[in-house]
């Protein structure tokens, strides 16, 4: 009897979590690494929301909720889309999920069958392809450039479409590239999917995190259709409000294809801890302040780390203009991604995550989360550039 299944010899999981782990070991030798391998905020989570839950705990809310959420939480967050993206989703358009990564899952799960195809940007969040593999869907990959700012071309998505495409996936701002999409680009592939008659997945998780001084805005696909017909909006709680451990998200979408999606969340983990809504619920009903520093912190740090890599002997590096990620090109230094990786963690004790993890396309990069402090991101900085000045193995062409 074979011991486990297909569908478990197509998990892959997130490589970046596999980066750190290697990371903790090095330190657990004795070893000073610093951190720019996974996208989690340095921040605690502000203390509004945190009381929400102490406050939720101490009233005994530890039961059962109602499997699509508390009804405040949806109407806050209805409340909070309206002001955000110009329309008022119905309640039954809302969906509350432990964190935002499960709903690309629970979204491309109730949409598509295997064999069928999703395209998807390359590079991408590595869940994209790690989900799609395990659903055994067609992987339809649509390259991304430094040249274009790493923004997802509307022509190249219409050129890759096929009788078998289910759904398109666009995310802006970008991980692992931080590019943020424009209104003419957003409007084009809402109305490719319309035209084509296709789901369209518009990641949204770092969409409060835009860096205005870059002259950009963010723009949702979710404007057009108000998500009534095709746009499916992922959007959560952890990385703008520094909550990745609470794992708390809204997806917004066609309600037919939200009622699935409860449904699925109801059999897989019945329903998100009441406790943890509360907090969501003051996170989205108080003042954003503490949000706004955060951002203007990302901001400074950027500026920091991408003025350094641009410094660095064989990288260069784009100006993202929004999430909290850079993804510099190492290829003047002669290493592939891999191999830069691995010279920076073991010997500069700088944990990065290599672009070939985010997709075909990510040969000769490397992505840097810039969750960190400025001390430490000047530190970084300092330490790959002495490694690659001062070791002639690593000058290029030797």
């Amino acid at each position: 009897m074979k011991r486990l299944s297909d569908a478990a010899s197509r998990l892959e999981g997130q490589p970046m979590f596999q980066i750190l782990a290697r990371a903790k070991e090095l330190e657990r030798s004795g070893k000073e690494v610093l951190h720019f391998e996974l996208g989690d905020p340095d921040f605690n989570t502000p203390s509004h929301i945190v009381e929400g839950a102490y406050n939720a705990l101490k009233n005994g809310e530890t039961h059962y909720a109602p499997s699509n959420g508390i009804l405040e939480l949806r109407l806050a967050a209805a409340e909070v889309t309206q002001r955000s993206r110009g329309f008022k989703p119905e309640l039954d358009q809302i969906l509350v999920t432990p964190g935002a990564n499960v709903q690309i899952y629970y979204a491309v799960a109730c949409t598509a069958n295997p064999g069928d195809e999703v395209i998807v940007p390359d590079p991408g969040f590595v869940s994209y392809f790690s989900i799609l593999k395990l659903l055994n869907i067609g992987i339809n990959r649509v390259p991304l450039h430094e040249e274009n700012g790493f923004r997802i071309d509307p022509s190249e998505v219409e050129k890759r479409i096929t009788g078998k495409t289910r759904m398109i996936i666009m995310n802006s701002p970008s991980n692992p590239t931080g590019a943020v999409m424009t209104e003419q680009e957003v409007k084009e592939m809402y109305e490719i999917a319309k035209r084509h008659d296709l789901f369209l997945l518009s990641d949204e998780i770092y969409a409060r995190m835009i860096f205005k001084d870059a002259n950009t805005n963010h723009y949702s696909p979710s404007r057009y259709d108000s998500c009534r017909e095709r746009t499916i909006v992922v959007n959560g709680f952890s990385k703008s409000y520094a909550m990745t451990g609470w794992r708390l998200g809204v997806v917004t979408g066609p309600s037919d294809v939200i009622s699935k999606m409860g449904l699925m969340l109801e059999t897989t983990t019945s329903c998100v801890s009441p406790f943890i809504q509360r907090a969501g619920i003051n996170a989205l009903r108080n003042s954003q302040s503490t949000i706004d520093s955060m951002i203007s912190e990302y901001r400074d740090r950027r500026d920091i780390l991408v003025r350094g890599l641009n410094t660095l002997p064989g990288v260069k590096c784009n100006n993202p203009g929004g999430a909290f990620y850079a993804f510099p090109s190492v290829t003047g230094t002669g290493m592939s991604s891999n191999e830069f990786c691995e010279v920076m963690l073991n010997e500069a004790g700088v944990s990065l995550a290599p672009g070939p993890i985010f997709g075909d396309n990510g040969e000769g990069y490397v992505r840097m989360c810039y969750a960190n402090s400025k001390e430490n991101i000047q530190k970084a900085i300092g330490k790959m550039r002495d490694l690659l000045e001062n070791n002639h193995k690593y000058t290029l062409g030797d």
